[in-house]
């Protein structure tokens, strides 16, 4: 039953798109407008590209640091403490639209917003909690962000009520949360973001769906070491860290 209730959701969004494809242009002047505005709604993920020292022992930070607790959990690793992401974790993006057109294809897009993300990481010793006064298998980095991305939008030539797109510019984020993880970042960071998407003209307004990502620049790893709950030698590991974001949104104009 579930799979026919599927197919039939399929072939019903199937004819809804064949059909628009000959249907009566909707919006017709909407590209002229010199300026307009809306928002929009997205699911991010959030994940780090990283480096690490060959071994914690190599990090000046780690002699220059009053107390390494857990000291022999690093020698039985031999200093050689790895991270990954264990799995990415879905947040929600949501902000606004500003849309200068500047010729007939090329637009220029600043597009203001919030979001919030979730970074789940394992590491090849384990992770001591205080604050749970116990060990977790992995560790949960939670953030708020004030995105501000200026985007350059360059568009094919529409058809009917379709028109595809690509995107690309740079962004600045702003780390808006308070948490005292394993991993502490800069508080302000930069990225170039590149994607594509496609506009679909309905009666009353664009819904645009974008695919965007994000890559980090710069080393982003904080110098402040975290203080309490969370032990020091897990961002003492890291000779480099950059913060990337995948973005699926949903532009309403």
């Amino acid at each position: 039953m579930k799979r026919i209730f599927l197919i039939l959701i399929f072939l019903i969004s199937c004819s809804t798109s064949f059909a628009q494809w000959f249907a009566i242009p909707n919006l017709t002047t909407f590209d002229d407008r010199r300026l307009h505005f809306g928002f929009t709604l997205g699911i991010n993920t959030m994940d780090y590209s990283y480096r690490h020292f060959n071994t914690v022992y190599d990090n000046p930070a780690f002699y220059a640091a009053d107390s390494i607790p857990f000291r022999e959990e690093i020698d039985s690793v031999h200093g050689m403490i790895r991270s990954d992401i264990a799995s990415l974790v879905p947040g929600f993006t949501v902000g606004i639209v500003t849309n200068l057109r500047l010729t007939q294809n090329l637009d220029l897009r600043f597009l203001p917003g919030l979001s919030f993300g979730n970074r789940k990481m394992s590491f090849n010793i384990p992770i001591h909690d205080s604050e749970r006064n116990g060990i977790q298998k992995t560790n949960q980095s939670r953030a708020t962000f004030l995105d501000f991305p200026l985007l350059l939008k360059y568009k094919s030539k529409r058809i009917v009520n379709h028109r595809p797109y690509m995107i690309g510019g740079v962004a600045l984020r702003y780390d808006i949360s308070h948490a005292n993880d394993l991993i502490r970042l800069k508080k302000t960071l930069f990225s170039v973001e590149t994607g594509m998407g496609w506009d679909l003209y309905l009666q009353f307004f664009r819904l645009s769906t974008e695919l965007k990502y994000s890559f980090g620049i710069g080393n982003t790893l904080s110098s402040k070491l975290p203080q309490q709950g969370q032990y020091q030698y897990y961002q003492m590991s890291f000779k480099r860290l950059t913060a990337n974001v995948f973005t699926l949104s949903f532009h309403f104009e």
